[in-house]
């Protein structure tokens, strides 16, 4: 290869790199956009997931207040969204249903899954930590959704818990023979 030859080839490297640099920063800068655009829908995708959430724990709330009852027990009272903090132990309970001896705690999804369940079991578990002035009282629990998988449903009526779900404008509670006050 003659000096000639090597200088056009270093020249055309040259130019090539230019070119390729060129075109890695307008792909930055268009991923860099396409990121900025994510992260906005990223944003609203998690807005219109709790929205959601609040329209079924709305909905379950209202239809409670209409109808006191999951299965054949009635209850006095519904209340929403309570929190409570004690010693290393932190819940949010969705609705919380009371009588002269019993408590239900029913928790609210708009899709229902198999780990809403253990997230349930939770809650139950800690309820009469949280509150010891209800340690007398019988504990149902509840898991509420516009829609539950079959797996979940079972699930949920295995544990002894009621399944709620949105029927219409009603809501159609099911339990089984597992039913346990814990």
């Amino acid at each position: 290869m003659t000096d000639d030859e090597l200088k056009d080839l270093v020249a055309s490297l040259a130019v090539s790199q230019k070119e390729t640099d060129e075109q890695m920063r307008r792909t930055d800068e268009q991923m860099k956009r396409t990121d900025e655009k994510l992260e906005r829908m990223g944003i609203n995708l998690a807005n219109i997931g709790k929205n959601q959430g609040d329209v079924a724990e709305d909905f379950f709330y209202q239809s409670l207040i209409r109808n006191n009852r999951l299965g054949k027990l009635n209850f006095d009272d519904v209340t929403r969204n309570m929190e409570k903090h004690r010693g290393d132990i932190q819940e949010e309970y969705d609705l919380f249903m009371t009588n002269g001896d019993s408590i239900a705690i029913v928790e609210v999804k708009y899709k229902a899954h198999l780990k809403d369940i253990d997230k349930l079991d939770r809650k139950i578990k800690n309820f009469k930590k949280l509150f010891p002035i209800y340690k007398d009282y019988k504990l149902y629990g509840a898991l509420a959704a516009f829609h539950i998988n079959d797996d979940a449903k079972e699930e949920t009526l295995n544990r002894g818990y009621f399944s709620l779900q949105r029927s219409g404008d009603m809501v159609c509670s099911e339990s089984s023979d597992n039913l346990k006050a814990h």
